[in-house]
């Protein structure tokens, strides 16, 4: 049991470097307000709530109604309260891995006093570079692919407001406006944002839902889903991405005073989306049922009002938060490449992380496909990113008994087994592989090559065709 007592008090130590940093900032704030420290500042369990809470739904609480309509009200309804505590749970496994991680190198003293650490470091110092690699690879091309939606959802969203400028060259007004997210320096700078952004999310979700309701049903409306297998599987990684906002879970812990209670914060982050999307995509798709499946956007069929007018406009700004969110460890991840992470300029830094906002702008305006791309992400990236890498790095780093015995984390209080926890995280492995990542990926990219043979690449305005026009009739799903 001394090694693991010594594991204990190495990351204790670590811990308290990080809560040293916060007591200063809570002394600041208690010596006169300091109004930079209150909106600024954050590392509480609380901002790692919000964070989390924030950046799980975004611009994807307009597509499930989309998604709905392909599964069906009850696979829709199943499907997000699966995949909601799967999600939660390798959430958890990567809390675990993370602490595990730091607690080895505390004792090695390495310090990370000016270093964010990331997921792919974390891989790398428990599996090595094979893992890093891999990890590297996925995270980043989600992060990457994520900020492009980001971007399509900006440009979706003000044109049910103003539609006098086309789809893309919204997108290029809104690629320049994202921009200015390289001069937030990291997650533990988000307090107000990620307050704000949750605060935007619940307007529109309780929106959609009153707003469907108060509509009511369209003349002979028809819920048919299921009805095809490639619309059955799309919409379920649709539903895969959306609780899958595990790419920046590492450094919303790493911004943390106390990462150590990060561990169940995932977890009641995805409670409260579900009062968000349970009854919002329920509505909308009880409403207009099938009309859905060529309407990714569920702000396309409600009526022009003053509340729809505010969600549209309360979710752009939460996109370019949500940016803000997928973009910042990219910026880590670049900073570290050239060798200018280490620096106290923000300036500096902001102008080396422009380079990475380009290319993400070049592809939102290749494919402004809204909903599709979304299911593609959710099966080809998230798959692996969020729930198969961290399942299996769990299960390979604590394989030999001397690691379990001296792990810095014991298995749950709920699962006290470590022979359960293999059998869970294998079930998410093979599940994961199959449905989402195999039966997933065959649909989502059928649909996604759809689109791109209906609509071609670079498509100046995606799915906004006049009414009567031969594009409005087209099948768009």
């Amino acid at each position: 049991m001394l090694p693991q007592k010594q594991a204990e008090e190495a990351i204790v130590q670590s811990f308290n470097e990080t809560e040293h940093d916060g007591k200063e900032e809570e002394r600041e704030e208690h010596s006169g307000f300091n109004m930079k420290s209150f909106l600024w500042h954050g590392g509480s369990v609380y901002d790692a709530w919000f964070s989390c809470a924030s950046n799980q739904v975004a611009q994807v609480l307009l597509t499930l109604p989309y998604s709905f309509s392909q599964l069906g009200m009850l696979s829709g309804i199943l499907l997000q309260l699966f995949y909601g505590f799967m999600g939660s749970w390798t959430a958890y496994l990567i809390s675990v891995l993370y602490v595990e991680y730091r607690s080895r190198k505390e004792k090695e003293n390495v310090s990370f006093k000016n270093h964010v650490i990331q997921w792919f470091e974390v891989l790398d110092g428990l599996l090595g570079p094979y893992w890093k690699a891999a990890g590297l690879a996925f995270n980043c091309t989600f992060l990457l692919f994520g900020s492009v939606i980001q971007l399509i959802a900006c440009a979706s969203n003000i044109y049910y407001i103003n539609d006098r400028l086309d789809k893309r060259t919204w997108t290029y007004i809104f690629g320049a406006c994202c921009a200015t997210t390289v001069f937030i320096p990291s997650f533990h700078n988000y307090r107000i944002w990620s307050f704000l952004g949750l605060g935007m999310t619940t307007y529109t979700a309780w929106y959609l839902t009153i707003a469907s309701l108060v509509h009511g049903q369209v003349e002979g409306v028809a819920h048919t889903a299921p009805k095809k297998l490639v619309l059955y599987f799309t919409g379920a990684t649709n539903i895969l991405y959306t609780f899958g906002g595990h790419a920046v879970t590492v450094e919303i812990m790493h911004a943390m005073w106390k990462p150590q209670k990060f561990k169940y914060i995932y977890l009641l982050a995805t409670l409260y989306v579900f009062t968000l999307t349970l009854p919002s995509a329920a509505a909308v798709y009880w409403a207009f049922g099938d009309q859905l499946l060529n309407h990714s956007n569920a702000f396309s069929l409600l009526p022009k009002s003053a509340w729809r007018d505010a969600a549209v406009i309360l979710m752009l700004i939460h996109q370019f938060i949500t940016f803000g969110f997928a973009c910042t460890p990219l910026y880590f991840v670049w900073e570290k490449v050239i060798g200018v992470h280490d620096t106290k300029s923000i300036c500096l830094r902001a102008v080396a992380r422009l380079p990475v906002v380009v290319p993400i702008w070049f592809l939102a305006i290749i494919f402004p496909f809204f909903g599709p791309i979304n299911s593609a992400v959710g099966a080809l990236l998230v798959s692996f990113t969020v729930y198969i890498i961290p399942s299996l790095a769990h299960m390979l780093t604590y394989r030999k008994a001397s690691a379990r015995q001296n792990a810095a984390e014991k298995p749950p209080s709920f699962l006290p087994s470590w022979t359960a926890m293999y059998v869970v995280n294998a079930f998410i492995v093979v599940w994961i592989f199959v449905v989402g990542f195999g039966f997933g990926g065959w649909a989502s990219m059928t649909n996604f090559v759809r689109q791109v043979d209906t609509f071609g690449l670079f498509a100046k305005c995606y799915q906004c065709a006049k009414p009567g026009s031969p594009l409005a009739a087209a099948p768009h799903h």
